[in-house]
This record gives structure tokens, sequence and C-alpha cells, in this order.
């Protein structure tokens, strides 16, 4: 085979066409993928668009984040950045450079503990540590105020003078813990147990200052979540500022935007309780005032009413002469009137005697049974009457009179009524009914008539 022949077979590529099926090789093997490198070699053109080299200690990849994307970055990427980066991957065909297109960027230490926050979030939601329901009421009226936080930290002094001004006898006790660090989150955990295992106070502070989302990462750890939902007395959260929100401050009974507001919503307002008391006791005197004049009223209307006893057993002597006079005056009443009663009472014995009564009984048991019996004979009559007439309509049509004028109910084998002559053939048997008796027969021919 000659040079010719063999061009004429071969598949000769133009470096436009390589680079385009090298592009559409690697994107379609490639899915969206998360990488974390440093920012290299970073560009800012006009266009807005970032251009850059990610590395690692042994490689590099060139990078490029296009201005839709990156306009919504909450930080300004700077080389020696490092970078958490979600990404695809793509060949620039005018250059055949390989490189990425990033469709997302965070810094990776923050981006790292916050994809951590997120996912326990997530699932102590699912788990119902969330819930509004499994929060526990706060006491209105403490008896005593727990405070877990660092004894030397800003939150702690925010918490006391704010309790201090506040309501000064409200009793304090202080938990101390670390609130930052490795082993912070095990010794809050601890403090939380302790206080519920001593049983002394009625509520929880929960506090620090603010910070990063590092440095309140002790109260992102789940120990801490579910020593707070597993805790019987109830724990007010006052973690960082108001934009801060941890994974105890969705766990915890009361989230308060910081230590001072949470020492403000436990505590009672003192000057508020002074104008409360001395309205009572404005109240309460008016209320003894107003009594103690009634009854000095009511004692001197008691002391005009005051007899002498001469007077008052005068009095009473003629009071027990008329009710004496009125005694008698009854007791004659009431005899006449039982004697007027006994004089009726006989009178209507004597109407009522045994014999007299028997006598009227037996008159009138007597009409009563000759009505009885007249109304019975009646009742038969009719009764008879009716049967006869309804024995007539029966008669006349019932089957078995026509049976007795010579006629005959034909039936088949099946107990079918033959009405028509085709309703059977030559050689079947057929029952007739006659008035007395039955006949069996068998077809010998049939004719039909129209």
């Amino acid at each position: 085979m000659s040079a010719n022949t063999e061009s004429v077979f071969r598949d000769i590529y133009t470096v436009s066409r390589l680079n385009r099926e090298v592009r559409t090789i690697l994107e379609g093997s490639f899915p969206l993928l998360w990488l974390e490198a440093e920012i290299s070699n970073l560009s800012r053109p006009a266009s807005g668009h970032l251009y850059f080299s990610l590395k690692d200690e042994a490689a590099q990849v060139r990078g490029a984040m296009f201005r839709n994307k990156n306009m919504y970055l909450p930080f300004q990427p700077e080389n020696g950045m490092q970078v958490l980066v979600r990404a695809r991957i793509g060949l620039y065909e005018n250059r055949g450079d390989y490189q990425i297109v990033i469709e997302h960027m965070e810094q990776a230490g923050d981006g790292a503990l916050r994809r951590a926050y997120e996912q326990l979030k997530q699932r102590l939601e699912k788990a119902g540590l969330f819930d509004a329901s499994s929060k526990l009421p706060i006491p209105t009226h403490p008896k005593q105020v727990g405070v877990i936080t660092s004894p030397t930290g800003a939150a702690i002094r925010d918490v006391l003078s704010t309790l201090q001004r506040r309501f000064p006898a409200l009793p304090v006790v202080v938990y101390p813990v670390s609130v930052q660090g490795p082993g912070a989150h095990s010794e809050i955990t601890q403090a939380i147990e302790t206080a519920n295992a001593r049983e002394e106070c009625d509520v929880l502070l929960l506090v620090r200052g603010g910070g990063s989302l590092e440095d309140l990462w002790s109260f992102n750890e789940e120990t801490v979540a579910r020593a707070i939902a597993q805790s019987h007395i109830p724990i007010i959260s006052g973690i960082g500022h108001e934009i801060d929100f941890t994974i105890a401050d969705f766990v915890a009974d009361y989230r308060a935007p910081t230590p001072t507001a949470a020492a403000e919503y436990v505590s009672p307002d003192q000057h508020t309780w002074r104008r409360q008391l001395d309205k009572l006791q404005q109240r309460l005197y008016y209320i003894q005032s107003t009594q103690l004049r009634l009854h000095r009223q009511h004692l001197k209307s008691l002391r005009s009413q005051l007899q002498h006893p001469g007077q008052r057993i005068q009095s009473m002597s003629q009071r027990l002469d008329e009710l004496f006079a009125r005694q008698q005056q009854m007791v004659k009443q009431h005899l006449a009137n039982q004697q007027q009663q006994l004089r009726n009472l006989n009178g209507r014995l004597l109407q009522t005697q045994p014999s007299r009564r028997l006598s009227q009984s037996r008159d009138k048991a007597t009409r009563l049974q000759q009505r009885l019996l007249k109304a019975h004979q009646y009742e038969q009559q009719q009764r008879q009457s009716r049967l006869h007439a309804l024995a007539r309509t029966m008669d006349a049509v019932s089957p078995l009179a026509t049976l007795s004028r010579g006629y005959a109910i034909v039936q088949t084998d099946s107990g079918e009524i033959v009405k028509a002559s085709h309703q059977v053939q030559p050689g079947q048997t057929i029952h007739s009914r006659l008035h007395k008796g039955t006949l069996t027969s068998r077809i010998e021919k049939t004719e039909n008539i129209k």
C-alpha cells in the first residue's frame, strides 16, 4: 500500500478538535468535587473574574472563578489563603490548559467547622432535641441561680453586676469551667451534670462572651447539647453576641442574646418590686383604715342599742305574758278544731258502713257482668259473619274449586306447570293433579293450537 493510500484512511485531528474532545472527556469523567488547597498567582482582571492556582506541597492546578459566582463570596481571596472549593474539571481550549472551574469557595478552617456545625444541627434536630415541647419552663422567681462560665471572663462580671443591680438578694452559685480550647466541652458537660446532682439551683445560666466560630466551638459539641437536653433544671443560654448562634442555644430552654440579657431575664427588677410593694402597702393601709372605721361605726351603733338590765327584764316579762296568752288561745282553738274534725269523721263513718258498701258493689258487679256478656256476644257474631264472607271469597277464587269442576293442573317432572303443548315433547312424562288424586301420563303426541 502506498503512502498516499494510507493517508486516505488516517483520522487526522486538528488542535481545536483534540482540545474539544479532551475537554468533553474530562468534564464527563469527573462530577463536582471538593478540593482543599492554597491560593497562589491570584489575578483580578477588569472583567471581575478570578484566575489563580491551587497548590499543595507537591503540585498545583490552574483555576478560574467567574464573576457570577465570586460576587457572593463573604471574604476576599488572597494569595497564601487556605480555601475549600467545590469545582468541576475542564479544559481551556484556546491554550489547551487543564483547569478547574470554581462553583463555591469558603475558607478552609471556618468552612470545615461550619459544615460540622450544620451536620450536627440537622442530626440533633431530627433527634428532637430542639422541640419546643421538650423545653422546661423558666421560674419567674428563682430561689437560687447557677452560672456555668469561666470564672475570669467578662461574662461572669456582666452576669454578677446585672444580678447585683437588679436583685441583690438573689443567691448565685458559680460553676467554674473553661469556655474555650481542648477539654472545655467536657468541663461544661460535667458542670451541668454536677448542678443537676446537687439540685441547689432553680435555673442555670450557660454564658460566655463573643468570639469566632472556632472560639465558640465548645458550645457546639454534641456532649454539651445532650447534657442540656437531659438536664431537669431549666437552662438559659447567653453565648456570644446577638448574631451568634450555637447548638447549645437551640437545645437550651431559653436563648438570651447576651450574658447580660440572660441575667436580666432570670432576675426580677428590684425597683419594679419596690413599686409594687409600695402600691400593696398603700392598698393594705386603705383597707385596714376602712375596716377600722366600719367597725367603730358598728360598735357605736351597738352601744346606742344597749338597754338597762331592768328595762330589758320588764320588756321580756311583758313579752312572756303576751306569749302565754297567745298560747292559751291557740290551745283552745286547736281543741275546737279537733272536736269539729271528730264530728265530721263520725258522719262519714255512718255513711260508709260495710254492709251498705257491699250491697252497692254487688249491684254494680251484676250490671257490669251483663254489659260484658252482651258485648262478647255481639263481637262473636261480628267475627262469625266476617269469617263466612271470607270463606265464600276464598272458595270462589280457590284452584281446588276449579279442580272440582273436572279441570286438572299439569306439571312436568321438574314441577313446571304446563300451559302450552310446545312446553313438552313426545315421550315425556307429565303429572296431572285432579280434584282427588294425581295421574302420571306419557306424551304420545303434541298438537299446537293457534
